[in-house]
């Protein structure tokens, strides 16, 4: 019965738009989709390197200390990502509500669905190399909503906030880093505690975009799906 309940995705499920020559071509990610895509991507990678050499330090730096601000530049990096990346973030929501529905993918895995669970496992088969053909479908396939929706879309989410709450901890208590995101200490008042799960957060993202790139070049080659497609907007399904 939950299955053929009305749900948000029901544009999303819709095959891709059909070609007398068998082709199917579809135009799925809008530019501001594409935007925030290649904006956040940027500023991961800095938040990455970056919060790496903060966590684990950096080599001994010649000479006196005073003369040294290395690792002042590589804080100022990391801040400046996170304000671009939490800003990118918003965006990203908000073009989630207003734009096609493609765009809600990544923040609305319909886990209550068992057809959802059914396609998930065909392509872990898929993946595994024990099926013949992925799932022709419009946007992302299932296992790579799910991964999208719990490895990036709400780590990012425990990043922003839990980023803002050590940031407010040094911008003073009177900060509004500190009033929006303080509460975060109620959960762990010990802030070394946040700061171990901030850490141990950059790795399911590295993880994550590990084997995101991994996909897109190994679904462009098996299944020949465009990897221009957070390029141009369109994907193109070819049979």
């Amino acid at each position: 019965m939950l299955d053929k309940a009305p749900h948000p995705l029901t544009a999303v499920d819709a095959a891709p738009t059909a070609r007398s020559d068998g082709h199917g071509v579809a135009y799925v990610y809008e530019a501001p989709a594409r935007l925030c895509h290649w904006v956040n991507a940027a500023a991961i990678l800095v938040l990455g390197i970056s919060g790496y050499l903060i966590g684990t330090g950096t080599p001994a730096m010649p000479g006196e200390a005073s003369g040294n601000f290395l690792f002042g530049y590589i804080r100022v990096a990391h801040f400046s990502a996170g304000y671009v990346l939490g800003v990118g973030f918003l965006l990203r929501i908000y073009w989630a509500l207003m734009g096609n529905p493609y765009a809600m993918q990544i923040f609305c895995a319909p886990l209550w669905r068992r057809s959802f669970w059914r396609e998930v496992y065909h392509e872990i088969l898929w993946y595994a190399f024990l099926a013949v053909e992925p799932e022709r479908r419009v946007g992302h396939n299932r296992l790579a909503q799910l991964a999208i929706f719990f490895m990036f879309t709400q780590t990012i989410t425990f990043m922003v906030v839990t980023g803002f709450a050590l940031y407010g901890q040094g911008a003073g208590s009177d900060s509004w880093q500190y009033e929006l995101f303080g509460w975060v200490f109620a959960i762990w008042p010990n802030s070394q505690d946040v700061h171990t799960w901030h850490h141990l957060g950059l790795w399911v993202i590295v993880s994550f975009a590990l084997v995101h790139i991994y996909a897109v070049i190994r679904e462009d080659v098996m299944s020949r799906r465009s990897i221009s497609s957070m390029i141009s907007g369109e994907r193109e399904f070819r049979d």
